[in-house]
């Protein structure tokens, strides 16, 4: 796909975008940071895309991750301990906070540990291995001795389920 190509159907792939990423997280910004993240790595791929088709299922996809890589990068406020039966709160202040924002973060941090709980016990650990502490699958992989393809699909599927519970708990 050319530059040219790509520019014409991204106005309709960052509404797909914005869509996705108002549904989790339930606001404007979040959903603009979502969609821009998003046509952001479309772009880097933009010479593996076919030309013709459509890509909505891609963008969804490419969004759905999006909102996991934000929610991974707030892990700060959303860090659930290690003692999976324990939860930590959200921290009360960020710096440059709103009192909305601290809300907002406190009202995630609470949907996501609500729909983590929700997971089969081997899957939650998967998933926080991935998600929370940040571990590549590799790691995941030597640390719990299943293998690479096993970890991959076991934390796409939890991701999954996750995000979808988070929806439904956030509507």
């Amino acid at each position: 796909m050319t530059q040219e190509e790509f520019e014409h159907i991204a106005p309709a792939l960052r509404e797909l975008m914005l869509s996705v990423g108002h549904s989790f997280f339930g606001n404007d910004d979040d959903a603009e940071d979502v969609a821009q993240e998003g046509l952001m790595a479309l772009l880097r791929f933009i010479d593996r895309m076919d030309s013709g088709i459509r890509h909505d299922a891609l963008a969804i996809r490419v969004a759905k991750h999006c909102c996991m890589d934000i929610m991974r990068k707030r892990k700060s406020s959303l860090f659930v301990s290690n003692n999976m039966n324990e939860k930590t709160a959200p921290p009360d202040r960020d710096v440059g906070a709103s009192p909305h924002e601290v809300l907002e973060a406190k009202e995630l941090h609470e949907a996501v540990n609500k729909a983590i709980q929700h997971l089969k016990p081997s899957e939650r650990r998967l998933f926080e291995m991935r998600q929370i502490e940040g571990l590549e699958l590799d790691d995941i992989a030597k640390q719990t001795n299943i293998a690479k393809p096993s970890v991959k699909s076991i934390v796409s599927a939890a991701r999954k389920k996750v995000f979808e519970e988070i929806k439904t708990l956030r509507t």
